[in-house]
């Protein structure tokens, strides 16, 4: 298995960690924020963890993206659910990594703040090119991406481009029959 050119099915935990955090962005269904920490820390985390500076230009435009210019002050607790997924994918993003891994990044969210992240994910890859793998169970959510694989039990079963939510919803509907 690889990531870019390298091989990452033979690395030991230390290489691991240190690509899992310098080129690949997580965002997780439960937003994964330190409570202790505002906004901005909360994005800026992942350089402190790697003893890094990161590119002040690149993190005013995610912080615009992501629209959070205003917030970056607030704690967690201060955030809608909507605001903190925000500050997840701006985390998730301002280390500029090779591909964003999203599970299911709408699931605690209320349908408009969902709606809301999913044109920001859609804006981010269709502004900066970035390579999103989104998993989720939403027909809706899923008919943001460029293409939508459908796996059972582990295994690919089908593949669609240019999805539409009723198109997903159908074909997940076959495979539950």
């Amino acid at each position: 298995m690889f990531l870019g050119d390298t091989e990452i099915s033979r690395l030991r935990e230390h290489k691991l960690t240190l690509l899992r955090r310098e080129r690949i962005g997580f965002v997780f269904q439960s937003f994964n924020l330190v409570p202790s920490l505002t906004a901005k820390d909360n994005i800026l985390l992942p350089f402190r963890l790697a003893g890094k500076r990161p590119d002040r230009d690149w993190m005013r435009d995610v912080v615009h993206r992501t629209g959070l210019t205003e917030r970056l002050g607030h704690r967690p607790a201060e955030l809608s659910g909507g605001q903190q997924q925000r500050v997840a994918v701006a985390r998730a993003l301002v280390t500029r990594p090779e591909v964003v891994f999203a599970d299911e990044p709408t699931g605690a969210l209320d349908l408009s703040s969902g709606q809301d992240v999913l044109r920001l994910l859609r804006d981010v890859v269709d502004g900066t090119g970035q390579t999103l793998i989104m998993v989720t169970h939403d027909p809706g959510a899923a008919a943001y991406a460029d293409r939508v694989l459908f796996l059972a039990d582990g295994t690919l079963v089908d593949a669609m481009e240019n999805p539409t939510p009723q198109r997903v919803a159908d074909r997940m509907a076959r495979m539950g029959a």
